[in-house]
């Protein structure tokens, strides 16, 4: 008899020691072009109104280049398997943001002390601001599943953001800002989509297996229980009083279409969607004939030609800024998008600069690089390993994207206004620190998600097998 002796003293498992690619290096060069390109737009927004580079090109260069370093170091140290293309592209569009809003306070009829002043010095404020929150999300929030313990607590507090403006004198047609002294206005809502994704994440994860049971068919649909329309009704009547009582178009459309969004991903069940979409072209009707500020809005969607006090509506002029840039635009710093009046070309109509002076091809661009930050998150929330990962990943891209497809939607004339804010884009504090904010709980999502498993500790009694053969 002769024997083999096969010695085995490695364990059997398929997770490499040293861990997945991170991939930061590829962060670290996506970020320099995310620098460099909104420094080149400053630079040929100078040229093209004074014929010389502005001077504060390089102070400008230096700063973003410093707070995207900042910002790639911390992911590197505290979240090394995130996203890498998440921070580039979100330093992009707020790179690209910025200049445009410095671009556009160089027109004086739309600068004066009345209309704010030149806004491009707050934004940056602002923007520095909301790096910092983010920064300060990754370092302290170490798991995203802490934040499953405060689901109703998070409700309380959204509903809290929602209800303050209220209290506050309406701007322009809307109650949708709270005046803070020494701070400014800020937008609650921008807030409260944060928030309210973490409560409906918590909750939908337990409800789930109940809202998905169905009681009937009904032409193809499975029609929910009674006892579970609770949730969505309530949270269409919320959206409701929201719209009536402080006649905002846009955070209604944004609170509700996230419930509903988060419903059919945890439930799987068509006839969610179609049942919530019904309750919201409902409402949005029954509201409309009523509300003068919506309804105005309503009517110059469909009637944009129309002339209000013998000039032309800002619907309008934002179709001619779009028509007169045709494919590639007039260039950076030579359009009309001034003629809009107010402080809307640097707020809600910000794409119409956008379309004018970079034409077609540069709003498909800017488009590409929110399509692509919206793919990242919902690959995000595909690769997490937890429910509430999944959940809380889908609800913030999600609102991310009902945001920029209501605000670009509006612009466009393919539906009517609602005076949200481009993300990162538009001026506007709230807005931007909201939106930083966001792009870091992704980022947390994302690391979690793709970090190696631990490999698992070995077996004494597998330390040495020996297979004995005759």
């Amino acid at each position: 008899m002769s024997s083999n002796v096969n010695i085995n003293t490695g364990s059997n498992t398929t997770v490499s020691p040293g861990g997945l690619p991170s991939r930061r290096n590829t962060e670290l060069a996506m970020l320099v072009f995310a620098v460099l390109i909104p420094a080149f737009a400053y630079a040929n927004v100078g040229l093209a109104k004074d014929g010389e580079i502005p001077a504060g090109m390089l102070g400008y260069g230096l700063g973003l280049g410093v707070l995207a370093g900042i910002a790639h170091l911390v992911v590197r140290r505290w979240a090394p398997y995130a996203d890498p293309l998440m921070l580039p592209v979100a330093t992009l569009l707020n790179g690209l943001g910025l200049v445009l809003i410095w671009r556009l306070d160089q027109e004086p009829t739309i600068t004066t002390p009345a209309l704010g002043g030149a806004m491009a010095p707050g934004q940056l404020m602002w923007s520095t601001l909301g790096v910092a929150l983010a920064l300060g999300v990754l370092i302290f929030l170490r798991d995203h599943r802490v934040l499953q313990r405060y689901t109703y607590i998070s409700m309380v507090v959204a509903l809290i953001l929602l209800i303050l403006p209220m209290f506050f004198p309406a701007r322009y047609g809307a109650r949708i800002w709270i005046t803070i002294p020494g701070v400014g206005s800020l937008q609650p809502g921008e807030f409260a989509k944060i928030i309210i994704a973490v409560f409906f994440a918590g909750y939908l994860m337990v409800k789930r297996d109940a809202l998905a049971l169905a009681s009937r068919r009904f032409m193809g649909l499975y029609l929910p229980r009674g006892r579970d329309l609770g949730p969505i009704l309530a949270i269409w009547a919320l959206s409701l009083m929201i719209l009536i009582f402080e006649t905002d178009l846009g955070t209604s459309l944004l609170f509700f279409g996230l419930f509903v969004i988060m419903l059919y991903v945890a439930t799987e069940r068509t006839s969610w969607v179609v049942f919530g979409l019904g309750l919201s072209a409902a409402g949005a009707v029954a509201v409309a004939s009523f509300a003068g500020h919506v309804q105005s809005r309503v009517d110059n969607w469909l009637n944009p030609l129309a002339t209000e006090n013998g000039a032309v509506t800002e619907t309008a002029q934002a179709m001619y800024s779009f028509g007169s840039g045709g494919m590639l635009g007039s260039g950076l710093g030579q359009g009309y998008s001034r003629l809009i009046g107010g402080i809307a070309p640097k707020s809600d109509y910000i794409l119409a600069t956008v379309g004018e002076e970079l034409g077609l091809t540069g709003l498909m661009a800017i488009l590409v690089l929110y399509g692509l930050l919206v793919e990242r998150g919902m690959r995000t929330a595909l690769a997490a390993r937890d429910p509430f990962g999944k959940l809380l990943a889908v609800g913030l891209t999600g609102a991310f994207a009902l945001q920029v497809f209501v605000v670009a939607g509006g612009v466009t004339g393919l539906i009517p206004l609602t005076g949200m804010t481009m993300p990162f884009l538009a001026q506007g504090g709230s807005s931007v620190i909201a939106n930083w904010a966001l792009v870091a709980i992704l980022l947390r999502i994302s690391d979690t998600a793709r970090r190696p498993a631990p490999a698992p500790a070995p077996s004494p009694d597998a330390e040495m097998t020996q297979v004995v053969r005759p």
